[in-house]
């Protein structure tokens, strides 16, 4: 059977990333990570393979071995937020070291939405359920 995965191929800052997103998303985890060793394509220690996953959705993610591409807000992460407290420290969580596109607020579509860029460049919608 397919299965479909969000994978993530960030510059150098993968563990990092994981580890901030993971502290973000209740029932979240490091699932493993498989690093460059010496002499590799990419750079000793960072990271080849992993997986991680996000309130039980799984993402994989990379540190890229050089490419010349990143992120584009084109595509992004929707996350329905079950209340306001959720969606501020999301929000403030993930607009430091971002940007924001569209600030939290009320819009025609949603009563409180976001879509932010953050400090890896992975970009976030986030609504209030």
């Amino acid at each position: 059977m397919q299965k479909f995965t969000t994978f993530l191929m960030f510059k150098g800052r993968a563990e990092e990333a994981m580890n901030f997103y993971t502290s973000l998303f209740k029932n979240s985890e490091i699932v493993n990570i498989k690093r460059y060793g010496a002499g590799g394509p990419g750079a000793e220690g960072t990271v080849m393979h992993a997986t991680f996953s996000l309130n039980g959705q799984n993402f994989k993610a990379i540190d890229s071995a050089g490419h010349a591409f990143s992120f584009t807000p084109s595509i992004s992460i929707y996350v329905t937020c079950e209340d306001e407290a959720e969606i501020d420290a999301t929000y403030s969580a993930l607009l430091e070291g971002g940007s924001a596109m569209m600030p939290l607020g009320s819009y025609g579509f949603s009563k409180k939405f976001a879509w932010v860029g953050d400090k890896f460049g992975v970009s976030w919608q986030l609504n209030l359920a």
